[in-house]
């Protein structure tokens, strides 16, 4: 059955996210203008310029990690709330500063970091909530409607930032801002989320800081999507960083004409999202990124080789539809393999690439632009992405078929202790597999220790006993009891499940379980 890509929006609660989302997006970029153009009001040097930019990005690339692993021991709701409730905060106080011509410098540059401490504490639960607010068929059609919402909200954000300006000074634009934070608010506050699954309670952060790391570093899958975004965004980001001096430069257009490029790419992005389902009906996610990818690179290289503003036009039309394409398919590749109880600060590793990504590349091509040119800096980065697009679909594909990473419980219940904390902790399972079923069975163990590791265990190895070879052992361990536990009541997935059992199936019989607890050593008294 085809799913329409409105769908998401028949479902009320991602509706009215989604709308009140589309006015924050706008109010941010249009506050982005205001901000920068008081900067020079101000009688800012250029350095303190461009710190505008740092003030809005580097708190989120310093926190967006922390902030995934606290929407996953707290309520995501909850992590929203104030994380919205901070970019209020911000732009509250830039607009009253404006408006009584107390702003210096340095005040803002401290609310705008405020704003993006809060913008760091919300994206990755925003990101993790999708997968609550739709059906699991939709996630693609919302990844794509939200990729949507942040490509015309860039588009319209700074015209109406600079009319804004020109109607009433940068002060109007941090009103505006802080009226569309309060839409988002009172969503997130009528909206009545389930409650999580936590039997065990809540994780310590740095508990679940070093599970999220050790989740992604036991997940090839996932690691295949954070490849792919990250050879994409490095080479694809130079477009946006470099699009107003290409503007200003070769096509020689004003700030309406940059507007205009602008609004072609968002223009694109609203095509891309009737286009991309069709595709993926005739292609795989492999070939439709590598399709994008392609026309992305060639659409690129068109805006510096030609000085025809109406082909340029044209050819951001492309470009904001192969950008939502790709970054969609990315995003809802990541959160259908994610299983819940992780997958914030999961998610957090993707928001992670996906600025610091657009960061570095900005620099890099700004760098070579000023170097060599800005025909050097679109094409280099153009033909190095196509290269390692066709490369990647073949080392780092993408997987189609669907992952069941719904909770199950599976494992047998483990002896009762006394102290949660207690540990390290190391498990022993023996193994009894006949000869010619040793080869089927280490290779379905080895998805059995990746499970392992991705549910808590620190250290994973599968032994054979020299003396009797039909014998293997699976060992184990992980930091504490509570861990131990949080990994038979709250980690395991279907697909986890459906790697154990086909172990099993290999094996002569049931397995032998032994749980040991580090023997501390007795302190002489």
């Amino acid at each position: 059955m085809t799913v329409s890509p409105w769908a998401p929006l028949r479902r009320s609660a991602f509706r009215a996210l989604w709308l009140a989302q589309f006015a924050s997006n706008i109010g941010t970029w249009a506050q982005t203008v205001g901000a920068q153009w008081l900067m020079g009001d101000l009688g800012g040097t250029a350095l303190q310029v461009a710190l505008v930019q740092t003030a809005t990005t580097l708190p989120v690339f310093l926190l967006v990690v922390p902030s995934g692993a606290l929407g996953d021991i707290l309520d995501r709701r909850h992590v929203l709330l104030s994380g919205q409730a901070l970019m209020l905060l911000g732009a509250g106080g830039l607009m009253l500063l404006a408006g009584t011509g107390s702003a210096s410098p340095v005040s803002l540059l401290g609310l705008l970091a405020l704003m993006a401490i809060g913008q760091a504490l919300s994206m990755p639960s925003f990101q993790a909530i999708q997968p609550e607010l739709v059906s699991r068929e939709e996630i693609p059609q919302a990844a794509l409607l939200n990729g949507v919402n942040m490509n015309v909200g860039r588009a319209i954000g700074p015209a109406l930032g600079g009319l804004l300006i020109a109607l009433a000074g940068p002060g109007a634009t941090f009103a505006f801002n802080t009226v569309s934070f309060l839409g988002v608010l009172i969503v997130l506050a009528r909206w009545r989320r389930p409650s999580d699954h936590r039997p065990l309670g809540a994780e310590h952060i740095t508990t679940a800081l070093r599970t999220g790391a050790r989740y992604v570093g036991s997940s090839p899958l996932f690691r295949r999507v954070l490849t792919r975004l990250t050879l994409f965004i490095v080479f694809g980001s130079g477009l946006w960083a470099l699009l107003p001096a290409i503007a200003r430069g070769p096509l020689q257009l004003d700030a309406s004409g940059y507007g205009v490029l602008l609004g072609s790419v968002g223009a694109g992005a609203i095509g891309g999202a009737f286009v991309v389902p069709k595709l993926l009906q005739r292609m795989s996610k492999n070939r439709l990124v590598l399709f994008a990818t392609l026309v992305y690179a060639a659409s690129t290289s068109t805006a510096v080789l030609t000085g025809s503003v109406a082909v340029v036009i044209v050819a951001m039309l492309f470009t904001g539809a192969c950008w939502i394409a790709t970054l969609s398919t990315f995003n809802a590749s990541a959160q259908i393999m994610l299983p819940a109880w992780t997958r914030a600060r999961a998610l957090a590793y993707y928001q992670l690439i996906l600025m610091g990504g657009q960061a570095l590349g900005a620099v890099v091509w700004g760098v070579i632009a000023d170097a060599y040119g800005l025909k050097t800096a679109m094409i280099v980065p153009a033909v190095a992405m196509v290269v390692l697009a066709v490369g990647a679909t073949r080392w780092v594909p993408l997987i189609d078929r669907p992952l069941d990473v719904s909770p199950a419980t599976y494992w047998e219940e483990p002896p009762e202790i006394g102290d949660a904390g207690a540990g390290p902790v190391l498990v022993t399972v023996e193994w009894e597999v006949a000869q010619e079923n040793e080869d089927a069975f280490i290779d379905a163990m080895q998805r059995v220790g990746r499970a392992r590791r991705r549910t808590g265990a620190t250290m994973w190895g599968l032994f054979r006993d020299t003396e009797k070879p039909e014998t293997f052992l699976e060992t184990f361990t992980v930091a504490t009891w509570q861990e131990h536990l949080r990994q038979h009541v709250e980690r395991g997935t279907v697909v986890d499940q459906q790697n154990q059992e086909t172990a099993r199936a290999l094996a002569k019989g049931p397995a032998r379980v032994r749980h040991l607890l580090f023997a501390e050593p007795v302190k002489p008294e």
